[in-house]
This record gives C-alpha cells, sequence and structure tokens, in this order.
C-alpha cells in the first residue's frame, strides 16, 4: 500500500467519524512507539483509531497484532501524560477498515488493554 492510498483511507475514515458525532482531536501523530492514524472523540470517549486498507475486515484485524496493539496503547498513554485536559476520558481502541465496500468499516473497541 502507497503512503498516499494510507493517507486516504485516513481522510475517509475521519470524515465518517465526524459524521457519528466524533470530533477528531489529531490525525497521523507521531508520538512514542507508534503512530496514531485518528484520534477521536465522542463525549467521555477518546477513540484511538488503527485504519487499514485491505481486502477484508478479517484481513484487517489480523493485521493489528499484540505488538501494535501494545505500540499503540504506549502512545495512547504518552499522549494523555501531555494533555492533562483529557486525563479523565475514556480511551478506546477501535480498528477501521478501508477495503471493497463503500463504506469504511468500523469496529468500536476492538481490544481492550
Amino acid at each position: 500500500m502507497s503512503r498516499r492510498t494510507g493517507r486516504r483511507a485516513e481522510a475517509w475514515c475521519a470524515l465518517v467519524l465526524r459524521l457519528k458525532g466524533y470530533g477528531i482531536v489529531g490525525r497521523n501523530l507521531r508520538l512514542p512507539g507508534a503512530e496514531v492514524d485518528v484520534l477521536a472523540r465522542r463525549g467521555r470517549v477518546l477513540a484511538v483509531v488503527e485504519v487499514k486498507t485491505r481486502g477484508t475486515v478479517g484481513e484487517a484485524v489480523a493485521a493489528v497484532t499484540r505488538d501494535k496493539q501494545r505500540r499503540l496503547e504506549r502512545a495512547a498513554g504518552a499522549w494523555l501524560a501531555r494533555r492533562p485536559d483529557h486525563a479523565g476520558l475514556d480511551i478506546r481502541f477501535d480498528v477501521m477498515v478501508v477495503g471493497r465496500r463503500p463504506w469504511p468499516h468500523h469496529i468500536p473497541d476492538a481490544w481492550r488493554p
């Protein structure tokens, strides 16, 4: 996958999240340990969203390995350490899949630390 394709997928997912009522806190955040594709907030929930461009939802979920999950968990912790104004929010880890379907598939709470 090209970097350009990935950036388009992230932009598409951010738009879909906005339509679902989320505010986009950040995109392509480079943090210690990992890059967070999309950071979105709705109410008291801060969603750390990993965007995957794959043919199927199963392939995308399989691509988010336990190692990748741990890196995202550490990155979220590092971001929160710098943003005490968001410290009381509930953190959730989501996956969004852009593939053959016309609309991205959103998997809220894809894993728990």
